[in-house]
């Protein structure tokens, strides 16, 4: 059996005994929905009219990934020009590809489609070696990605319900399967917003052209500063730099643009600095630290509250998202709603763990240590091993090995 047939079986086995939309889509009548076979095509264009007719299709079909519209139309099923487009959702997705984490360079690799120079790490734009722009890719999902992607998601929700006012019955988080978090939101005036409008969103929530003249900080007799009090990027400005100044060490001042002597100066009048910042409107002008080093400070923080999210998912007015409760491909985890009041909690190796019971025998070309449920496995390179179908599954899926037998 080759390691595709074992990976569809499986699948098969899961939607035929332990799939459940409890996740369910509103108005599926009016989504389109998208399918990746094992054979390597994309199927677009389906639509269902009922719960029950799309479970039978999954089912029956077993894709490898199952994708649903943000995007309501009047004919799921007719060629994009002819769907009659009626509004989307407001999707993001946050995914660790996007954030830099320092485990990327122990479990991500990447080697030239071209010339076969190969790395560890972020993959370059173009390769050293022969400059093409074509790569093979093996990444990993780990504690630190995932754990990264939630920080991301939890600042993203902050904004969403705080600055924007979207209660929690219009906000779903769902862990994607792989290597982050998809956020959604279902709002009748949010609905009908178009690409450009989607884009001021994201623009808002990573921060994008972000100016400490347009939030408080302003240079004159006494200097004014946003307060902690305040709403929007204002508070949240004032209390990146409040939490900045009280644990920050030299090197994090080094990053921030301030000189050895600004640094000493803040660093002994630190309790002042803090204080001030607790105040209303002024902010202390300590002598040697004026405008330009708070200018600085204000724009290196208010960058650490930002949300990094994919942008062009969310202003993507006809995007497929993946399916709730079904199978990601490349890791046979599955896509789980998670309540904003548990996110801090989740545990993905736990929660979206679809196989618990079954092993099977696999042979590892190389992968990283890792963890399913309260089990860590390997480190391994070319070894044959026997290990639960959940583990066996994630790495083949993931490339890293076959299934032998």
């Amino acid at each position: 059996m080759n390691s595709a047939t074992f990976v569809q079986n499986i699948f098969r086995e899961y939607y035929t005994k332990d799939f459940s939309l409890s996740s369910f889509p509103s108005l599926i009548e009016k989504r389109e929905f998208g399918f990746a076979t094992f054979d390597g095509w994309m199927l677009r264009h389906k639509g269902f009219k009922d719960k029950e007719k799309l479970t039978a299709f999954l089912q029956d079909s077993v894709p490898r990934d199952a994708y649903v519209s943000c995007a309501y139309y009047e004919d799921p099923e007719a060629e994009m020009e002819k769907k009659g487009w009626t509004g989307a959702d407001l999707i993001f997705d946050i995914d660790a590809d996007h954030i830099p984490t320092p485990c990327g360079k122990i479990h991500d690799e990447w080697k030239c489609g071209n010339c076969g120079f190969s790395g560890k790490g972020v993959t370059p734009e173009k390769c050293p070696q022969c400059d093409s722009e074509r790569f093979d890719t093996l990444t990993w999902p780990c504690n630190v990605c995932l754990d990264s992607a939630k920080s991301e998601t939890t600042k993203l929700l902050d904004m969403l319900m705080h600055d924007f006012g979207f209660s929690d019955s219009e906000v779903s988080v769902f862990f994607s399967g792989h290597r982050g978090y998809h956020v959604h939101v279902e709002n009748e005036t949010i609905k009908i917003l178009d690409a450009i409008s989607r884009k001021e969103i994201v623009d808002y929530v990573t921060g994008l052209g972000f100016d400490v003249a347009f939030h408080g900080l302003e240079e004159g007799k006494f200097l004014q500063g946003p307060s902690l009090n305040d709403f929007g990027w204002r508070g949240r400005t004032a209390k990146a730099v409040y939490a900045f100044i009280e644990n920050a060490k030299k090197e994090d001042f080094k990053q921030a643009g301030l000189q050895e002597n600004v640094i000493a100066i803040v660093t002994k009048n630190k309790d002042a600095l803090l204080k001030s910042l607790e105040g209303v409107g002024t902010w202390s002008a300590v002598k040697g630290i004026g405008f330009e080093t708070w200018k600085k400070l204000v724009q290196f923080c208010a960058q650490s509250r930002s949300a990094k999210v994919d942008t062009v998912v969310t202003t993507d007015i006809h995007r497929l998202i993946r399916l709730a409760d079904t199978l990601h491909g490349k890791t046979g985890l599955r896509k789980t709603m998670v309540s904003i009041s548990a996110l801090a909690d989740f545990d993905p190796f736990k929660s979206a763990v679809a196989f618990k019971t079954g092993t099977a025998k696999v042979i590892v070309s190389s992968a990283p240590e890792f963890r399913i449920g309260d089990e860590t496995f390997g480190p391994y390179e070319n070894r044959k091993v026997e290990l639960p179908t959940a583990a066996a599954i994630l790495l083949v899926c993931k490339d890293r090995a076959e299934v032998l037998g």
